[in-house]
């Protein structure tokens, strides 16, 4: 590849793009460890990383987006997903389109870890709310800001019912 950028975030992906696995950004706190792979804006742009997420991690709470389509792709382990009011297991290999204004949240499985490469698309600069999502795990931050960050990063949370009987049912 003859033309190619090694840094994470831009605002063209009019060249390829690449992030070298020892080059990414790296954002962790008590359940998951976020390795920012690359962050386009525009129409034709996507924001792409990777979770590794702990046995037990909580993952995100109900949420949707309104421009954004979220793709996952489950590595390795396995992902508890809500899609709508409908709860699932992801293995190893399954992937999963989120269509915009789709509420859905995610969680490792009960007795599971999840490593999960996750896209948005189209790309709108997303590195920043999850760095903000770290800091805030970590408890360096508010979690007010998460709220107050909806709009700008189109991510906004939900009351699911469904998904709160998920994670209260015993493993």
């Amino acid at each position: 590849m003859s033309e190619q950028r090694t840094a994470a975030s831009t605002t063209s992906t009019s060249r390829p793009l690449l992030t070298r696995h020892a080059d990414a950004e790296t954002c962790a706190d008590p359940s998951s460890v976020m390795r920012l792979l690359a962050d386009t804006d525009g129409p034709d742009g996507f924001t792409s990383y990777r979770s590794t997420f702990a046995e037990g991690a909580v993952g995100a709470p109900a949420h949707f987006h309104t421009r954004a389509t979220e793709l996952f792709f489950v590595i390795s382990g396995s992902l508890r997903v809500l899609v709508g009011e409908e709860v699932t297991v992801l293995e190893a290999g399954d992937f999963l389109a989120v269509p915009p204004r789709t509420p859905h949240a995610f969680a490792a499985a009960p007795g599971a870890r999840a490593d999960v490469l996750f896209v948005f698309t189209p790309g709108m600069g997303r590195f920043d709310y999850l760095r903000l999502l770290g800091r805030v795990m970590r408890g360096e931050a508010d979690p007010r800001e998460i709220a107050e960050s909806g709009e700008r990063f189109d991510n906004h949370y939900v009351d699911s019912p469904a998904w709160r009987a998920e994670l209260d049912r015993p493993a």
